[in-house]
């Protein structure tokens, strides 16, 4: 009971942050049908600052650190995380009933990838409740997003060439009838790379990967202490406020892909994360890895991609429904992941860590 009150305790703390109430604000603005805009360009620019930011921060930390091997069972978890959320997407969302296949990878797929704003609200709730993380932790990101991405786009072709094969089937047994018209022969051939330059070439994960890699190349201390962290939680708070507006305007589209899809996006976020920080806990207890840290890899766990993902997936899966898997996103799971998931991780890490001593 201890421990479960302390959590409890811990949890409804960090409900009452800055920063998620600026996510709840601005699903209130929208209920109440406002006028107000936030324009595109700004919400792109911030999105580019804040991911810059987490990309300096852990290239930093990576030139500075003495022991690169830390990081590398972390990365092999993120990676297996990604993975097997596309899976576990595939083998329960996408056998419910009036669910297609198709529709349900693709959904997989964007709950597998990582949602670079999701992360950056949780490293300014880690730094504000001073709990240590390493600062690069951050670059788990392509870890477990491309690997996520590149899992869907193979299992949906595998699907579709299963179908088509079993309609051919159909075919030679004469179960088609003269006005129908014969599935047609396509190349099944399934290429990995373009998936994974894609995925690369993405505005969010390129912003983080050009913060890295100054971070690591060059000495960009100066301008990331006097520009770059003093700007981050305001810019961060409008970000917020954009997609809790964005996330109450797109209930419109996840009623009409029926309830399923609000049931997994309530779930799946939750799921996920607790996967991760299981996975997270295992290398602690092997390479010390931080709370902190463990509370970063199931924050992309439990967040799915709201800027690189859906175009990937729109070209990689294109029979799929995008008001599927961008509606059950941004109208469920990113606000369970925002409101829910990150107090709900960071409370059970430092409740773990009062109980370790």
């Amino acid at each position: 009971m201890t421990f479960l009150s302390e959590f409890g305790a811990l949890f409804l703390d960090k409900l009452q942050s800055p920063t998620l109430g600026f996510l709840i604000g601005g699903m209130v603005v929208a209920a109440v049908n406002s006028r107000l805009q936030i324009p595109e360009a700004v919400y792109k620019f911030i999105v580019f600052m804040l991911l810059i930011k987490v990309g300096l921060s852990g290239g930093i930390a990576i030139r500075n650190t003495e022991n690169l091997v830390e990081m590398l069972l972390p990365a092999l978890f993120a990676t297996l995380t990604g993975i097997a959320i596309v899976f576990i997407g595939r083998y329960s969302l996408g056998l419910l009933p009036k669910v297609k296949m198709m529709d349900a990878i693709a959904t997989a797929g964007l709950f597998g990838a990582v949602s670079g704003s999701t992360l950056a609200a949780a490293l300014t709730l880690l730094d504000s409740e001073e709990m240590f993380y390493e600062p690069w932790a951050a670059a788990l990101y392509p870890f477990m997003d491309i690997p996520a991405l590149v899992t869907a786009i193979v299992l949906a072709s595998i699907y579709a060439t299963k179908q088509r094969q079993a309609a051919e089937a159909r075919l030679n047994q004469g179960e088609y009838f003269d006005d129908q018209q014969p599935p047609q022969p396509q190349n099944t051939r399934i290429k990995i790379w373009p998936i994974i330059q894609d995925s690369l070439q993405g505005s969010a994960l390129s912003a983080l990967l050009l913060g890295l890699g100054l971070g690591i190349l060059t000495d960009p201390t100066s301008v990331y202490d006097n520009f770059f962290n003093p700007a981050f939680r305001g810019l961060l708070s409008i970000l917020m406020l954009v997609m809790g507006m964005e996330a109450a305007a797109r209930l419109g589209e996840l009623r009409k892909v029926g309830q399923w899809y609000a049931i997994y996006a309530f779930i799946a976020p939750l799921l996920h994360g607790f996967i991760a920080f299981g996975f997270g806990m295992i290398a602690h207890q092997i390479t010390g890895f931080s709370y902190g840290g463990v509370v970063i890899l199931a924050v992309i766990a439990a967040s799915s991609s709201d800027i690189s993902g859906p175009p990937t997936l729109r070209a990689g899966i294109p029979k799929a429904n995008p008001s599927a898997y961008i509606g059950s996103s941004t109208a469920v799971g990113t606000p369970v992941a925002l409101a829910l998931g990150i107090p709900l991780y960071i409370g059970l890490a430092q409740t773990l860590m009062d109980m370790a001593g």
